[in-house]
């Protein structure tokens, strides 16, 4: 029986991956790094495609960091021909299946024709309801708190508010995932045990749940297994046990 066909249970309302392990994945077979990079375009699709039939609503995935701008030219050249490649390609299948592409980061440091192509493909799938598909480019979590506390003292020096009115819920509607809710589960690949810069923020809660496999092996059990590994916490947000 399909592995998602028999999935039951309260499921994540959003659910952040933070894709690593292309380099390593190819390694291991003696591959280039852009190999590795291109099998991890396919676990998008897998991804993407497994999300939609939880009927999950929101998907963000940490696609290029701010940091990865320090790798090395021919890589992030390569990165970017493959996201041109990406952006091309799955439009149509976007809208087709409902699925709204968001982006958020810095995206005045994507080249200018990427750029045209996530604007054009926002306005494209604007009002789909199927699927929330979140992509994090050129994306830090520092950077994005940063950017909205500027953001709110710009708005108090204009005198939209004082600045004793600046609480989380303002501040937070200055952040780039504005309107966006928290991820309720953020799946990490590769073993390794830490969030890197993503969505520091709105990770405050979040469920964490670090998988051993390699980005490009990941498929939808691996999906339902982090979901039912969620399903097993205990979600107090802060609260104390229930002793009763």
């Amino acid at each position: 029986m399909d592995t998602l066909q028999s999935f039951s249970g309260e499921k994540p309302t959003h659910i952040a991956v933070i894709m690593d392990g292309n380099g390593r994945w190819a390694n291991a077979r003696g591959l280039p790094r852009t190999a590795g990079h291109r099998q991890g375009a396919e676990s998008v699709r897998r991804t993407v495609k497994a999300t939609m039939k939880l009927g999950i609503p929101y998907l963000t995935l940490y696609g290029f960091s701010s940091e990865n701008w320090s790798r090395p030219m021919a890589e992030v050249e390569d990165l970017m021909g493959l996201l041109r490649r990406y952006l091309r390609s799955e439009l149509a299948k976007f809208h087709e299946n409902g699925i709204r592409l968001q982006v958020i980061g810095q995206r005045e440091r994507l080249p200018d024709d990427i750029v045209r192509l996530i604007e054009d493909a926002e306005a494209t799938t604007r009002d789909n309801e199927n699927l929330n598909l979140v992509m994090a480019l050129s994306y830090g979590g520092r950077q994005d708190i940063t950017a909205a506390a500027r953001r709110a003292a710009q708005a108090v020096a204009a005198g939209e508010f004082a600045a004793e009115d600046l609480d989380e819920a303002r501040l937070g509607s200055y952040l780039w995932t504005d309107g966006i809710p928290d991820p309720d589960l953020l799946i990490r690949t590769s073993g390794e045990q830490r969030i890197s810069n993503f969505l520091l923020w709105q990770s405050a809660y979040t469920e964490l749940v670090f998988v051993e496999k390699l980005w490009p092996d990941f498929g939808e059990d691996d999906l339902a297994d982090a979901i039912r590994e969620y399903q097993r916490r205990d979600r107090r947000f802060g609260a104390a046990a229930d002793s009763g």
